[in-house]
This record gives C-alpha cells, sequence and structure tokens, in this order.
C-alpha cells in the first residue's frame, strides 16, 4: 500500500481530531515517495552509464585487438626465420623454421648455456689457454696461452666479441675436449627443446654435420633468457676483459642491433661464416613482453630484424617499453 493510501484509511478511521497530523504525515510521505523516486532515478543513471562505459571499453578494445590483428608482416630477406613470443612460444612468424642451415656464431648460445649448466659456480676459476685454442681463426676475442683470467671472464668475452678462441677455452676448460664438450652441447640443446640440431663444435666455423633450424635456434634463446647471467652476456655493448697478469682489454659487441638502441633492446647473438651468411639472433623487451627474432642468410639482417620486432610488439598491441 502506497503512502498516501495509509494517511486516508487513517482519516477515515480517526476522524477529524487527526487532520493536522494526517496532512503532516502526507507531507512526510510525499518527501519520502519523492526520495525513493529520485534514488531510483539515481541508481538508474548509475547502471546506464556503467552500461555505456562498458560498451565503450569493449568497442575500444575491440577496435584494439582488430588493429593489432590487422598489422601486415614486412617483407624481409632471410632464406630462414622465426620471430617468436619467448613468453609463451609462440610463433608469430616462420619461413623454413625446420630447414637445417649453418647456425656460425650463434652456436655459441649454447656454448654459453652448457658452459653454465657443467661448470656453474666454478666459472670463477682461472682459465687454462691451450695452444690450439690460441690459433683460432677469427673473430677472436684475442687471449694468449700466458693470460690470467677467469673461465667466467672467457665466457663473457665469447659472447661480447663472439670469439672463436674464447668458445675453445671455454669447452675444453669444461669438459676437457672439444668432442666432450660437444655431446654435452647437444644435451643441453635437447633440453631448451631443440631436436633437429646437431653441434659439432662450441664456436659455429662450418663443419659438415654441424647444422641447426631457426626454430631451433628460436627455441635455445628463449630457454637462455631465462637464466640471468646468460642474459646479461648477451646484452653487453661494451665489456672489460679482466686479464689479471696484463692491462684489461676493452671489447665492443658485434651485435649493431644492440648498438641501435632501438627500444627494448636486450639481446643476443650474431653469427657469420661464408656457408651461413650474415645471421642474427635479436631480443627485445617491451611491457613485460619479450620477443625474439631468428635471421639466417639474411644480407639484409639489421633492417629485418627491427622491423619484424615492431610487427610482433603491434601485434600483441605493444606500443613502449
Amino acid at each position: 500500500m502506497k503512502c498516501w493510501q495509509k494517511i486516508v484509511s487513517v482519516f477515515v478511521l480517526t476522524g477529524s481530531l487527526f487532520t493536522g497530523a494526517a496532512l503532516s504525515g502526507a507531507a512526510v510521505c510525499a518527501a519520502s515517495d519523492n526520495a525513493v523516486t529520485s534514488k531510483a532515478a539515481v541508481s538508474s543513471g548509475s547502471q546506464t552509464g556503467t552500461s555505456e562505459l562498458a560498451k565503450q571499453a569493449e568497442v575500444f578494445l575491440g577496435e584494439k585487438n582488430s588493429a593489432a590483428k590487422s598489422v601486415a608482416v614486412p617483407g624481409f630477406a632471410a632464406e630462414a626465420a622465426v620471430l617468436m613470443n619467448a613468453d609463451t612460444g609462440e610463433v608469430l612468424v616462420a619461413r623454413n623454421e625446420n630447414k637445417r642451415m649453418h647456425p656460425a656464431s650463434t652456436t655459441k648460445m649454447v656454448t654459453l648455456l652448457t658452459a653454465l649448466k657443467l661448470q656453474g659456480t666454478r666459472l670463477d676459476e682461472l682459465a687454462t689457454i691451450s695452444p690450439y685454442a690460441a690459433s683460432m681463426e677469427e673473430s677472436n676475442l684475442g687471449v694468449k696461452t700466458t693470460d690470467q683470467l677467469p673461465l667466467q671472464a672467457v665466457a663473457e668475452g665469447m659472447m661480447v666479441a663472439s670469439g672463436n678462441d674464447a668458445a675453445v677455452v671455454v669447452a675444453e676448460n669444461v669438459s676437457g675436449s672439444v668432442y666432450r664438450f660437444a655431446l654435452e652441447m647437444n644435451e643441453v640443446a635437447k633440453e631448451a627443446g631443440a631436436t633437429k640440431s646437431h653441434f659439432l663444435n662450441p664456436h659455429g666455423l662450418t663443419e659438415v654435420g654441424h647444422y641447426s633450424t631457426a626454430l631451433d635456434l628460436a627455441k635455445i634463446a628463449a630457454y637462455g633468457m631465462n637464466i640471468p647471467m646468460f642474459r646479461d652476456f648477451v646484452g653487453d655493448d661494451f665489456y672489460k676483459v679482466p686479464y689479471e697478469n696484463r692491462k684489461p682489454v676493452w671489447v665492443r659487441t658485434t651485435n649493431h642491433f644492440i648498438r641501435s638502441k632501438y627500444e627494448g633492446a636486450n639481446g643476443l647473438k650474431t653469427g657469420y661464416t661464408e656457408a651461413a651468411g650474415e645471421c642474427l639472433i635479436a631480443s627485445a623487451t617491451r611491457d613485460g613482453h619479450t620477443l625474439i627474432v631468428v635471421l639466417l642468410n639474411d644480407d639484409n639482417r639489421w633492417v629485418d630484424a627491427p622491423a619484424l620486432l615492431d610487427y610482433g610488439f603491434a601485434k600483441l598491441g605493444v606500443t613502449g617499453k
């Protein structure tokens, strides 16, 4: 029963003695009804406003997702390539991703991972440098048989300067020989999910039976980026080699992608031999998302890598760090 109906009933039953009270009650009820009506209106308006905001948000997100999905894949020159979301393992772009290719110095990613797994905290021990290691052909770190420096420094110098001599030093100190170290490299590669690769040496110089694929190298890179020391070593622009018995030497990365200051750039590794052509594995992190691009036999790698990474971040809807 509405408020005014209650007042009429009271008035009929009690007569004129309660006329004033009834009128007063009517005024109160009128105010009460108005308040209820106003509250309902506000509630309705609030729900309508919330609904409109939700619709606008859905439209915005829909447009954003639609725009991200409609981004065109840029052209690139690589014979084999992969663009991977390192966080999920999703492959965003692929070309000949399972084709056996010469990996050149991108091999050194596996060398570093193997050393980190087998040597662990003993990387701070002084390295022994053999005449064979010191005689390796370029590119080199420049170590000598008389040098005294920790194995960790050799490993970091290997990644920055892409030193073939340093790669052999790492292999010989960790496993005793290049042959035994290569066996371990293949096991570590499998742990990273690389099942279509076979490594015979730690430096990547051309050798029959030494091969990998763009997809395997992307998996290895993504695996390594979860290891702090690996991530630090592959992201260096400069490195000061801490020789203990001669003056320290500064070396600079062979990776022009890192030098380019691409937004979010944090690695990874270059490679080149006549058989492999120009190779690059590049990584970048923006807004918590890490992408890895692998380019094998690509004579336009310094242009293609940023273009593919830009595409990947746009696909994810990421615009900045």
